[in-house]
């Protein structure tokens, strides 16, 4: 099946876009093609209309009656531990990494930097020791072939 997430009643989405950018809500209804009325009870957004183009849809649904109220809602993403899952995902993660490196000061972006060069300087060293160890023992083991024909001869 090429689709795994349908806009539909209990879905999960991401805002991208607008005043409530960056906060998770559940779609409640569909109200045509293009928009659907949305409730974030423990995101603080409040229950209204947006557009499906300032809407990310995620993996997680959430079960509850057709047009279901806050309330309903609010017990149901309780229930189903939305919050916690949301933070376990690789895309919360990014988001989160992502909002870090942009609060990052001059001094922090300069540490950063200096930190990387060092990992990169000891990982080339470590994998050029590497192939000097793998070089030795391809040339010793090339070497001990080339004793045994000596000796069958």
């Amino acid at each position: 099946m090429p689709f795994q997430r349908f806009v539909q009643s209990g879905r999960v989405a991401y805002v991208s876009d607008g005043p409530h950018q960056g906060k998770l809500v559940t779609i409640v209804d569909i109200i045509d093609q293009n928009r659907v009325l949305v409730d974030g009870p423990l995101s603080s957004v409040p229950r209204g209309e947006m557009r499906l183009n300032e809407l990310h849809l995620t993996k997680f649904r959430i079960r509850f009656p057709y047009s279901g109220s806050t309330r309903v809602v609010r017990k149901a993403w309780q229930a189903a531990n939305i919050s916690e899952l949301w933070k376990e995902t690789m895309w919360a993660k990014k988001v989160e990494a992502k909002k870090k490196r942009m609060e990052l000061s001059d001094f922090d972006r300069f540490k950063l930097r200096k930190a990387r060069q060092i990992r990169n300087k000891l990982r080339t060293d470590a994998f050029y020791r590497l192939k000097k160890k793998s070089k030795k023992t391809k040339a010793a083991s090339a070497e001990s072939k080339s004793t045994k024909r000596v000796e069958k001869k």
